[in-house]
C-alpha cells in the first residue's frame, strides 16, 4: 500500500511529534523497536539543546542507543513513577487504543514501564491502525524456557496456535530477562479483556503483548499528515 520510504517518513512525523511533548524535569520512559529508536533519536537531539530529562529505557538495545545520544539514564528502583512514556504498537485498536506490542521482544520491560507512566504515548502509522486486535499480528506471549512446550499446549487450549521464536541463526529467541517468546495466532480477538485475564492465568506464562487500557493517546503518521487518536475515538 505505502512505500518503506513513505511509512518512514509516517513515522518519523510521529515520533518527532510526540518527542515535542517532553518537557525538562520529566522521567522518559524509553520504548523498544525501530519505531521508538526514532523518538528516542529525537529526543536525544533535544537533550542536546538544553532539555533535562531522566530516561528509563525497556531494553538493553535502547538504553545502548540512548547512551549513545547522551540521554541520562536510571530505573525504576529510582524513580518508581514515570511522567511519560513514548513507545511504539504492533496494533492499535481504534476506538479503544487497546494494544499488540512485543515484536521487538521487550514486551514484558515495556508493560512494566507502561504501567509504572501517568501518559504513555504511543506512536505508529496509521497501517497499524485495526478494528480488531489480532487482525494482522499474533500476540506475543514470553515464557520460562524450562517446560516452554507444556505452556504452548496450555494456549493451544485457549485457541492460540504458537510459534517458538527463533533468531536468524535457528536458535530459540531470547529476551532480556532470559525468556523465550511464543508467538500465538489468535485471529480476530473478540475481547482483548477476557483474553488477557486467560492469558494471565497460565502457568509458565511471563507476560503477553496485549496491553489494555495502557495507551493514553496514539500518534499517527499518514498521507495526510498526523492526527491524534484518544480512547472512543471514531477513527480516521
Amino acid at each position: 500500500m505505502y512505500s518503506a520510504a513513505a511509512l518512514s517518513q509516517f513515522k518519523e512525523a510521529a515520533a518527532e511529534s510526540a518527542a515535542e511533548l517532553v518537557k525538562s524535569g520529566m522521567i522518559v520512559g524509553l520504548g523498544s523497536g525501530s519505531t521508538a529508536a526514532l523518538a528516542v533519536t529525537a529526543i536525544g537531539r533535544r537533550v542536546k539543546g538544553g532539555l533535562r530529562i531522566i530516561g528509563i529505557p525497556t531494553s538493553e538495545q535502547t538504553a545502548g542507543e540512548a547512551r549513545q545520544l547522551g540521554i541520562p539514564l536510571s530505573n525504576l528502583e529510582e524513580h518508581p513513577a514515570i511522567d511519560m512514556t513514548i513507545d511504539g504498537a504492533d496494533e492499535v485498536e481504534l476506538g479503544t487504543l487497546n494494544l499488540i506490542k512485543g515484536r521487538g521482544g521487550a514486551l514484558l520491560r515495556e508493560k512494566i514501564v507502561a504501567s509504572a507512566t501517568a501518559q504513555f504515548i504511543i506512536i505508529v502509522d496509521e497501517t497499524k491502525l485495526v478494528r480488531q486486535l489480532g487482525a494482522h499480528d499474533s500476540v506475543p506471549v514470553e515464557v520460562v524456557p524450562f517446560g516452554w512446550q507444556t505452556t504452548a499446549a496450555r494456549l493451544r487450549k485457549l485457541g492460540a496456535d504458537p510459534h517458538l521464536r527463533l533468531r536468524p541463526d535457528g536458535q530459540s529467541y531470547t529476551t532480556d530477562g532470559g525468556h523465550y517468546i511464543l508467538d500465538c495466532a489468535f485471529g480476530p480477538v473478540a475481547s482483548p479483556a477476557e483474553l488477557q485475564r486467560e492469558l494471565d492465568g497460565v502457568i509458565g506464562l511471563v507476560e503477553h503483548g496485549l496491553f489494555v487500557g495502557l495507551a493514553s493517546r496514539v500518534v499517527v503518521g499518514g498521507p495526510g499528515g498526523l492526527k491524534t487518536l484518544s480512547r472512543n475515538s471514531a477513527g480516521l
